[in-house]
């Protein structure tokens, strides 16, 4: 029987062309879902940002990421440095799986007209980390399974003009996991069928 790892690759083989996309326009970023095997399951890599005033992200749960820089060559490289910046792992040694859908970015449920592109890697052996303290509060492994089978499922409430709006999410210990990175984990999961 196949595990995550293996249908995630089987699934993503063929969208690895893709993955030296060029960025599209200033406001594009990229992230890293960085996967390692656990015996029969897999885990995802998570980080918390720190807080930061001005950053509407500020404490989020996450996948390491950022925007496009001007020397990046292409969405996968700035997924791949960013994640070095923020948690300290190079990614450059480890294996490339493939790409997911592109994500419209929110900021407290609105959109932001920034696109996300996320990127997916499985850890080719053991890791540390050296988390940057400004960028990253936190930095946890998630089983993807625990998620599949809905353990983790949770929601998120905010107040917006007067409503109150309800997104769904996965309760990782003490964090929410919602919005955007909620988004791209569904499509892992649903990939790793």
């Amino acid at each position: 029987m196949a595990n995550e790892i293996d249908m995630l690759r089987a699934a993503l083989r063929d969208r690895v062309g893709g993955a030296a996309r060029k960025s599209a326009g200033a406001r594009d970023a990229a992230v890293a879902a960085v996967l390692r095997s656990a015996g029969d399951d897999a885990e995802v890599l998570l980080i918390r940002r720190a807080e930061r005033h001005g950053d509407p992200w500020s404490g989020h749960i996450a996948f390491p990421g950022g925007k496009v820089e001007p020397g990046d060559q292409h969405l996968r490289r700035t997924a791949v440095r960013e994640t070095y910046e923020e948690v300290g792992l190079d990614l450059a040694h480890h294996e490339y799986l493939g790409f997911l859908d592109d994500v419209s970015a929110t900021a407290r449920g609105a959109l932001t007209g920034m696109v996300v592109s996320p990127h997916v890697f499985t850890l080719s052996g053991p890791v540390g980390f050296m988390p940057n303290a400004d960028e990253v509060a936190e930095v946890f492994w998630v089983s993807l399974n625990a998620m599949r089978r809905g353990e983790l499922d949770a929601h998120k409430r905010l107040q917006r003009d007067g409503q109150e709006l309800v997104f769904p999410a996965f309760e990782v210990g003490p964090h929410l996991v919602w919005g955007l990175t909620h988004r791209m984990l569904r499509e892992l999961i649903a990939l790793a069928r």
